[in-house]
């Protein structure tokens, strides 16, 4: 049987027990496409900038289940953490939080130590917990700082999102290091609340899928990663535009409906994604 169309990686996966290979269908797939790119090369040239009063910095946004996680997880394993022994110190490029579910500066700082590993005082006043935070990331030399979710400013008053944009302008400048929010579509919004922040973090929109060559190469990429004996023709039209009406256009979602699909494909012996595979996972998730 002709295993052609797949990668090396995932004709490997053929051999496996069927249970097994069924299992290694739900795991994160990376496939590049030229928006992905786009933000990858952005982050690295963020994360390149040398240290300036004014550090610049990002808004990756886009609608939930577009993609953005994945890639701030490629770029976070392209970028991991290091041990400088002499110091003995960790050291971190780049790291990763997530906003508080609404924008309080204490409790910021304290997802923040948490990330870093950071010890601190249940009683800790705000400044304290600021003062901690940046004598410790300044023992670890961050280039850049990721806070995802960052549309959760949107669920407080006026005045404590001006608080919170404060504090990572703040950041920026104290520790000059370019900080990337990420959000939703809301997340430029909050930005917007306050012209000389707005100004220095330049927006970068990951929008809906529609129908073209960059996503019928996206399925391209995802039909060589599926562990399955056959070629599934997923670039076919009615597949295309199956896909995108299913899913809205989110990247998450034509993942999963593929994965699932691809799991009906097996079970029943076919080997190969249908129109008729699709149709029962889209409708088994209404």
């Amino acid at each position: 049987m002709a295993r052609d169309h797949l990668h090396p990686t995932a004709r490997k996966m053929l051999d496996l027990p069927q249970d097994e290979r069924i299992r290694a269908l739900q795991v994160d797939r990376w496939i590049d496409y030229p928006r992905a790119t786009e933000a990858l090369r952005r982050l690295r040239r963020l994360l390149e900038t040398p240290e300036r009063e004014r550090m610049p910095c990002m808004v990756l946004h886009g609608p939930s289940n577009i993609g953005k996680t994945l890639i701030m997880r490629k770029f976070l394993r392209s970028n991991p953490p290091s041990f400088d022994a002499t110091r003995g110190v960790e050291q971190r490029t780049v790291i990763a939080m997530q906003m508080p579910p609404t924008p309080d500066q204490r409790r910021f700082y304290r997802a923040l130590l948490s990330v870093i590993g950071a010890p601190q005082g249940s009683n800790s006043t705000l400044a304290s917990l600021e003062q901690v935070t940046c004598d410790v990331l300044r023992r670890m030399q961050p280039r850049m700082l990721i806070v995802d979710e960052v549309h959760h400013l949107l669920a407080g008053s006026h005045r404590e999102q001006r608080a919170s944009l404060n504090l990572l302008k703040y950041l920026a400048n104290e520790l000059k290091i370019s900080i990337v929010a990420m959000g939703t579509n809301d997340a430029p919004v909050a930005f917007h609340t306050d012209a000389q922040i707005c100004s220095r973090f330049t927006p970068f929109e990951l929008p809906r899928w529609t129908e073209s060559e960059d996503f019928r190469r996206l399925l391209s990429g995802f039909e060589a990663l599926l562990p399955l004996n056959r070629a599934s023709q997923l670039t076919q039209r009615e597949i295309v535009q199956y896909l995108l009406a299913a899913s809205d256009g989110l990247l998450g979602d034509v993942s999963r409906m593929l994965s699932d699909a691809a799991e009906l494909a097996i079970l029943d012996g076919s080997e190969a994604i249908t129109l008729m595979h699709l149709e029962t996972v889209a409708h088994a998730n209404v």
